[in-house]
């Protein structure tokens, strides 16, 4: 049986013997460090965070803050790990946790942790410039007590780096890539592959196994739901899943590739899929999901298959039997299903070019930021030089059983004037389209309402630049 070791605040640990659906912050509170708090356990309130020692688009080592309640102890095998205890091994403050304490950020205490951790990491992280703090690093902890300004005001206080801190001397060598691991607790196995046809091959062998790579999902799971699976299959260490590549003819992004990654590396383009990033989640979940698990999840309210479907998206699936391409408008096939053969993964998701000349993200949901959707749409059109609808495709989530384009309203705009006619041509054949339901987040009513009404705001949006 392999062990299952990792470093720990400078420190190799054997966790060997836990159960591979056991996460870290179990793991790390039943061992004493109780500063890594458990607050929502599906990752929304940050108490959790700790910090992974990872390589960046750069090649170079990088810290990451994640949260630990949604991250499977076995994914942490070979992994350099942070957790609150180890920020400050010299016994003195953290420049972090200094803050914290000096500027008033610390109240009941209980999300402090949290809050030190995505601080530790935006201070190392590259590129800050003197002074400089992005407000997004904090955007996935909550403090209960609003005690917001103090603790905006203490990453803004945030000093530079010093030459001789430790942590900034670690940076230095190169972050630990995942290895090849096969672990096995009781009757309950954790596989991770380092290759795609070793991967297919334990797919093939093992239908039944659960696929993991980030987790943000699948450990809700676990934590929310009480399953436990007698075989997780991870893909976070295939590196042929973490491909990215901006050709001539379309973007392809491994299904593997943290979203945080892809937004650093799309940098805006196109800018409908540049829209999503904001309102997914916060930073310290897009550190680990992945489009590929997006994708496969199939929710109706996930956030990337309107875009997506909107861009003309396919994907790409893999297996020991080769690969083929599906086309996002055939991947979903009912609720929670999509077309994926049992043997079958994701490999990559691959969005043509050229893009839209118009593209637009909107997410309706009770928060701006961090929040699931009650409905969600991604519009993509193009005009020709006359200013005539070319192609057109609505994309909705939130309103039927799948993600689902409004293919009436689409024919309604082509070959007409792009203006507040054809808009209105376009809301007429949507009206009606879809049977939503009624859940906790919003009423069939209100969601069949939503589906004209964005069409209202891109003309809003879009009609008065031109």
């Amino acid at each position: 049986m392999a062990s299952l070791r990792f470093t720990l605040n400078g420190r190799e640990v054997d966790a060997s013997g836990a159960d591979p659906n056991t996460t870290l912050l179990a793991w790390l509170r039943e061992r004493g460090l109780t500063g890594t708090k458990e607050g929502c356990a599906e990752g929304e309130c940050g108490a959790c965070a700790v910090v992974l020692v990872e390589p960046g688009p750069d090649g170079r080592a990088r810290y990451v803050p994640v949260n630990s309640c949604l991250l499977l102890l076995a994914s942490a095998a070979g992994r350099e790990v942070l957790s609150v205890e180890g920020v400050a091994p010299g016994g003195a403050l953290h420049p972090a946790q200094r803050a914290m304490v000096e500027l008033g950020g610390s109240q009941c205490g209980y999300c402090t942790p949290g809050f030190v951790m995505s601080l530790f990491a935006e201070h190392y992280r590259p590129g800050r410039a003197e002074g400089g703090f992005d407000l997004e690093a904090i955007a996935g902890n909550l403090c209960r007590c609003t005690g917001y300004r103090p603790i905006r005001d203490a990453g803004r206080a945030l000093p530079m780096v010093d030459a001789a801190d430790p942590h900034a001397a670690r940076l230095a060598r190169p972050a630990p890539s995942p290895s090849a691991l096969d672990y096995t607790a009781g009757a309950r196995r954790f596989l991770r592959p380092t290759s795609l046809a070793e991967a297919c091959v334990l797919r093939a062998a093992h239908p039944d196994a659960r696929l993991v790579a980030g987790g943000t999902d699948l450990v809700v799971e676990l934590n929310q739901r009480h399953a436990r699976f007698e075989t997780i299959l991870s893909l976070e260490a295939v590196e042929e899943l973490r491909c990215f590549e901006d050709a001539r003819d379309a973007l392809v992004i491994g299904a593997a590739v943290p979203l945080s990654e892809v937004e650093a590396r799309v940098g805006g383009a196109p800018p409908l899929l540049g829209a999503l990033f904001p309102l997914f989640s916060s930073r310290l979940i897009r550190n680990r999901a992945t489009l590929g698990g997006n994708l496969a999840t199939a929710s109706p309210i996930g956030d990337s298959p309107p875009v997506l479907l909107a861009l003309g998206a396919e994907v790409v699936a893999a297996s020991a039997r080769g690969e083929r391409a599906i086309p996002l408008d055939a991947f979903f096939t009912g609720y929670r299903a999509t077309a994926l053969a049992p043997d079958e993964l994701i490999a990559r998701v691959r969005i043509p070019k050229p893009y839209p000349s118009i593209g637009r993200f909107y997410k309706v949901s009770k928060r701006v930021h961090d929040d699931i959707s009650t409905v969600a749409a991604g519009f993509a059109i193009d005009l020709d030089e006359a200013g005539t609808v070319r192609a057109a495709r609505l994309a909705y989530g939130g309103v039927a059983a799948t993600p689902v384009r409004a293919l009436e309203a689409e024919k309604a705009l082509v070959g007409k004037p792009f203006g507040a006619r054809a808009i209105e041509d376009a809301k007429a054949k949507a009206q009606g389209a879809f049977t939503p339901m009624t859940d906790q987040r919003g009423s069939a009513a209100y969601r069949a309402a939503m589906v004209t009404s964005l069409l209202d705001k891109l003309w809003a949006d879009v009609g008065a630049s031109r």
